[in-house]
């Protein structure tokens, strides 16, 4: 094949009839978009724009709800930490009441023992005292019957 040839080639392999059926083709396309435009495209082209639309308003309002989400956390958890401090100083100061009663109590104890144990003395004191006047009374009357005994006779 010779470059004198190329040319003829490739115009006779590029070929564009513009006859009827072309023509009448072109003019079924153009009615077709100019009647489908309104009928479908453009409604369809508008449920898509709304589509659009809402899915973005819809990620805008998820996003929205999820930093007010995050905001009631953080107020949340801080109402939370300031209930613990609160719940903190409460049960100590209830400790504080809780061991002043006890230590209270424990002095009445203390003190009430005490004073029953000087009774508990003082009654064991005076029966002391009576029972050493009733064998002082009685010293005598002892002596001589342990004096029998021993002696086993009579000691007057």
């Amino acid at each position: 094949m010779t470059l004198h040839a190329l040319p003829h080639l490739l115009a006779s392999a590029i070929s564009v009839d513009f006859d009827l059926t072309f023509l009448a083709q072109f003019v079924l396309f153009t009615a077709f978009i100019t009647v489908l435009k309104p009928l479908l495209f453009d409604p369809l082209l508008k449920v898509f724009e709304e589509r659009e639309k809402r899915t973005e308003g819809a990620k805008k309002e998820a996003r929205e709800m999820d930093a007010e989400a995050g905001e009631l956390l953080t107020r949340y958890e801080a109402a939370l930490e300031k209930v613990r401090q609160e719940a903190g100083r409460d049960r100590e100061k209830l400790r504080g009441e809780a061991a002043a009663l006890e230590s209270k109590i424990m002095a009445e104890a203390r003190a009430e023992a005490a004073k029953i144990l000087e009774i508990g003395k003082a009654r064991i004191a005076a029966d002391v005292a009576a029972l050493k006047k009733e064998l002082d009374a009685a010293r005598p009357e002892l002596a001589a019957q342990i004096a029998s005994r021993i002696l086993d006779r009579e000691v007057s």
